[in-house]
C-alpha cells in the first residue's frame, strides 16, 4: 500500500531523512517514535504525498508519486485519512459539517444516516450540532478521526493523535484506532507515548518503528 525503498529528505541543503526503506501491508498496524524533530511528522507527510522525497522510491498503492499528476493524487488521498497534530477546523461550521467536509470538497452529499452513525461511533452524537470551540481537546481529537474515516479510506496516518489528551481520553482514542484496524484498516501512529504502544501491543499485532540517526528502524522489544 505504502512502499519506501532508500527515500531520502532533505531541507534546505540539509537530510532530514535518508535511507527510509519500508512496506505497510494492507491490515498492518504500526507505531512511528521518535524524539522530537526527529521527523515523524515529515515522514507521514511523504506517506500521504504532501512532500516529495529528495531520492529514492515511494510508491503509493503501487504508484509511483513521481509519475502521479496533480489529480491522481488528490484521489489518491481519498484512500488516506489523515489525523493532523493540531486538528483544525471552520469554526463557523458545526461538528457535523466539518465531519463532513471531505464529502463536500469531493462533491459527494453525507448520507444523513451514515453521518449519525459515524457521531455515535466517536461518541459525539450530542455535539453534533455544536461548533468547534465548544469541544474539549477529547472532543476534538475524535472529531478528527471521524473526518478522517469519514472517506472510508483504506489507510489511517495518526501524527500525536494523544499529545494533548489525559490518559483515559487517549485509551478511548487508541480503542476506536484498534477497532478501525480490526476492520481492515492499515494504522501508523506517530508518538512519543511508550504506555499508549504497550497498551496497543497487548491487544492488536503491532510492529514499533524508531527513526534515529535520520534513519528507519526496527525498535526492539524494550517497548
Amino acid at each position: 500500500m505504502i512502499e519506501l525503498q532508500n527515500v531520502a529528505m532533505s531541507y534546505g541543503g540539509r537530510e532530514l531523512l535518508s535511507e527510509m526503506t519500508l512496506r505497510l501491508m494492507p491490515g498492518s498496524f504500526h507505531f512511528l517514535t521518535g524524539p522530537s524533530g526527529a521527523g515523524k511528522t515529515t515522514f507521514l507527510k511523504l506517506c500521504y504525498a504532501e512532500l516529495s522525497p529528495s531520492s529514492g522510491m515511494l510508491s503509493l498503492f503501487d504508484r509511483d508519486v513521481r509519475m502521479m499528476t496533480r489529480d491522481d493524487v488528490a484521489a489518491m488521498r481519498q484512500r488516506i485519512g489523515v489525523v493532523h497534530q493540531d486538528c483544525q477546523f471552520l469554526d463557523h461550521l458545526s461538528v457535523a459539517e466539518n465531519i463532513a467536509l471531505p464529502l463536500s470538497v469531493s462533491r459527494r452529499a453525507a448520507d444523513p444516516k451514515e453521518l449519525r452513525e459515524l457521531l455515535s461511533w466517536v461518541g459525539l452524537r450530542a455535539q453534533a450540532d455544536a461548533l468547534p470551540p465548544q469541544l474539549s481537546g477529547g472532543e476534538r481529537q475524535r472529531a478528527a478521526l471521524a473526518r478522517a474515516v469519514m472517506m472510508s479510506p483504506d489507510i489511517i496516518l495518526a501524527d500525536e493523535p494523544t499529545g494533548n489528551l489525559d490518559w483515559e481520553m487517549s485509551q478511548r482514542l487508541l480503542n476506536l484506532l484498534i477497532e478501525l484496524n480490526r476492520m481492515g484498516k492499515t494504522v501508523l501512529i506517530a508518538t512519543h507515548d511508550l504506555n499508549l504502544i504497550r497498551t496497543a501491543k497487548s491487544q492488536v499485532a503491532t510492529r514499533v518503528l524508531r527513526i534515529a540517526n535520520q534513519r528507519l528502524q526496527l525498535a526492539g522489544a524494550d517497548l
